[in-house]
């Protein structure tokens, strides 16, 4: 039999689980090796893939599919993409080639015939499309990061952590959604994660000592009620400074402001600042606000600062302040090559949030990176605040070279699994890694 033959996809299941918010997603199970559907014993590997899920999501990401049925997990069930990964997509991947992954991602995208995957759901097709990039991996005797990335993917990302978490990711009085810490002076990654780890503890003291809860948000950052955002990056910046490093030089700052979760929907370009400041504000309302932050904080990247349709806002944000931050888009992009080439075209960003789900396959993902790329953009990384134990995320972020990722805070399992994970590729890669910021 051929090598060629050896490589054969032999079987698929799935099953319904939990994410980290005690949501149902999908886990898919991959059988790769030689003898087609009929191997049996022959099976060379098998793997698993578990598929994230977001609360803060963007109008024109790709569809998760969920039952509906109310009687069951409050209608959030996924058995019917469960269905669709054990029929439809394993009866036409079944004796395919596990490393050609495009062609097996165009297969899906084709058969489910929708512009958002909405007929099989993402959530079943991304977890087939991770589960054959993980057995292409292991049947090329290769770690996911090489396989995906080739022989340059050696640099380890900053990590952006999340330590204090607001929005539609906690129960709190804080708008922005996302206050995080990076550890841009750091010699190499496991101390950038050391820094961030140091600080995760001494803010959660100085949280003690005020009285403040330390209780955490979806993502593992605290989430105590504060008078205002300004409140937070002043917490913040005290932690860093108690735990020994000096703000902005070693450990600077980034905000997530999710705006398109205090957007007006029926006013564009308004916004109610429901804590902080209060009452509406239109674009240049916001962007004062921005403007002060970032000139007392040592604010290295801002992500969505305003909402997901209001362009002219990000272009306005972008042309004010692209040349002293990265300027991320989130909700408008959605990973998505189309919206990003608008992006591109009408200034409206620098970079572009990376999420493999937002899509809905490693392929699609991937081509939202390179197009990035070829505009001089960066791109960020991200895990979803509905995450899993999966470690797909850290391989993929090595591969991609993205020099930066979110990944949560210092607490919860399914964030530190990947910061685990990019310890062992640090391990890995020595010598031939390297760590940077920009």
């Amino acid at each position: 039999m051929g090598q060629r033959d050896e490589m054969q996809i032999t079987g698929i299941d799935a099953l319904e689980v939990l994410d980290s918010r005690g949501n149902p997603t999908v886990r898919v199970f991959l059988q790769a090796g030689h003898g087609g559907a009929g191997g049996g014993a022959r099976h060379g590997v098998r793997v698993s893939a578990t598929v994230p899920s977001g609360a803060s999501t963007g109008e024109y990401e790709a569809v998760e599919l969920r039952d509906g049925d109310r009687k069951r997990y409050g209608g959030r069930g996924v058995q019917e993409a469960v269905s669709h990964v054990r029929g439809e997509l394993r009866n036409a991947l079944v004796g395919v080639d596990v490393r050609d992954q495009r062609r097996i991602d165009r297969m899906m995208i084709e058969l489910d015939g929708t512009a958002n995957k909405e007929r099989l759901g993402a959530n079943a097709i991304l977890g087939v499309s991770m589960a054959v990039a993980k057995a292409g991996a292991v049947m090329s005797n290769l770690p996911l990061y090489a396989y995906l990335g080739g022989v340059g993917a050696t640099r380890m990302p900053v990590p952006c952590m999340n330590i204090l978490n607001g929005g539609v990711h906690a129960d709190n009085s804080v708008d922005f959604q996302e206050f995080m810490i990076v550890p841009v002076g750091a010699a190499c990654y496991s101390e950038g994660l050391r820094w961030n780890v140091e600080v995760f503890h001494v803010l959660k003291s100085i949280l003690k000592e005020r009285g403040l809860a330390t209780s955490v948000g979806d993502e593992g950052g605290f989430a105590p009620n504060l008078k205002s955002n300004e409140e937070a990056l002043e917490l913040i910046v005290e932690a860093i400074e108690k735990a020994g490093y000096k703000a902005g030089e070693q450990i600077a700052l980034a905000v997530d402001s999710a705006a398109t979760s205090f957007a007006m929907p029926q006013e564009e370009g308004q916004y109610v600042m429901k804590w902080s400041g209060g009452g509406v504000k239109d674009r240049e309302g916001m962007m004062s606000v921005y403007e002060r932050l970032l000139d007392e904080f040592p604010i290295v990247l801002w992500e969505d600062p305003f909402g997901e349709h209001d362009w002219e806002g990000f272009r306005l944000f972008t042309e004010r302040f692209g040349d002293r931050i990265e300027v991320v888009g989130d909700d408008n992009f959605v990973t998505n090559v189309q919206f990003i080439e608008r992006g591109i075209a009408e200034k409206t960003a620098n970079a572009a949030l990376i999420k493999l789900n937002q899509i809905g396959t490693v392929t699609e993902t991937i081509a939202a990176v390179k197009k990035c790329r070829q505009a001089g953009w960066r791109y960020f990384l991200s895990h979803r605040s509905g995450e899993t134990e999966d470690t797909f995320l850290a391989d993929f972020t090595v591969a991609m070279d993205g020099g930066h990722l979110k990944s949560g805070s210092a607490c919860r399992s399914e964030r530190i699994a990947k910061y685990n994970r990019l310890l062992e590729i640090e391990r890995q890669l020595g010598k031939d890694g390297s760590y940077y910021w920009g």
